[in-house]
């Protein structure tokens, strides 16, 4: 995000730092305050403008954070300081927000990254997590990523749509229904394939919310994004390792645990092990 006074990038960064440390609310106040001791005295006209500035750094999502409450937008896309895109369901299009610098980048992708309880730096320069929001960061900083960091925001559905739903809005076509319903019906195992961004989740709660309420449904996913429309669902999620390298929890991990707690049907999200070919796979087997 762009600071339009002549404040030397020197002493926001040092404003930047102090008020980071503090982890007490930006206000104007504090923002001068930080700046007379960087040896700075700004008009207020530009303390506001700063403190707008650092406020959007410093918390939350930044700069991002109006997106990621509109419940149109589905994904929020940081291409480094070469702008940032938002889909709205029709595609990415572009926004009027822009970062600085890389650095500015960076530091907004650590910080989400810190929110969910995951390292980024130049040694774990990716990390892939859920924020405590519910949504879904992922992170790349160079050199892997060569032209400066990158952010992408997935955001989870807020609603949950029935099969009739998405035959009346045409996401499924209507005389394909019934073969859906009764594939859920005699408990057969399914896959829901597809692209990045094509419904997969969407058509997979869909497709649990037909199930027996009487069943117990356990969800097995990287990161959880599925919330059918039933009333026994319990979900295990994995688990990265941590700096040292311990740790790790991993799908098939949860499967076999899953196993133990007498589910009526068990579904994997997102499965990428050797034994899927394609990328891009919701696996929902249903146990007999």
């Amino acid at each position: 995000m762009t600071v339009h006074t002549l404040v030397p990038e020197r002493l926001l960064d040092q404003v930047r730092a102090r008020l980071a440390a503090s982890a007490e609310e930006v206000t104007p106040a504090r923002v001068a305050a930080a700046l007379r001791t960087a040896g700075a005295t700004l008009g207020d006209a530009a303390v506001l403008e700063v403190t707008d500035s650092l406020r959007a750094e410093i918390s939350g999502a930044g700069p991002l954070e109006p997106f990621l409450h509109d419940s149109s937008v589905t994904d929020v896309l940081v291409n480094g300081t070469e702008g940032t895109w938002v889909d709205r369901g029709h595609g990415p299009e572009r926004v009027s927000v822009r970062f600085r610098d890389p650095p500015a980048v960076r530091r907004l992708a650590q910080r989400l990254a810190a929110a969910a309880g995951r390292r980024l730096d130049d040694a774990v320069p990716f990390v892939d997590a859920r924020l405590p929001s519910g949504v879904r960061l992922h992170a790349v900083l160079p050199p892997i990523a060569p032209h400066g960091p990158l952010i992408s925001l997935r955001v989870p559905a807020r609603i949950t749509f029935g099969l009739d739903e998405l035959v009346t809005r045409g996401s499924v076509p209507g005389e394909l229904a019934p073969w859906l319903r009764a594939i859920v019906q005699a408990r057969l195992a399914f896959l829901v394939t597809g692209g990045t961004g094509t419904g997969k989740t969407t058509v997979l709660q869909s497709l649990l919310s037909q199930a027996d309420h009487r069943e117990r449904i356990v969800l097995v996913e990287d990161s959880g994004e599925l919330r059918p429309d039933h009333p026994h669902v319990v979900r295990l999620e994995g688990r990265s390792a941590n700096v040292e390298g311990a740790g790790h929890v991993g799908l098939d991990d949860l499967v076999r645990q899953a196993l133990r707690m007498r589910p009526d049907r068990l579904v994997v999200g997102e499965v990428r092990g050797q034994e899927m070919v394609s990328p891009n796979v919701k696996m929902a087997p249903t146990l007999l």
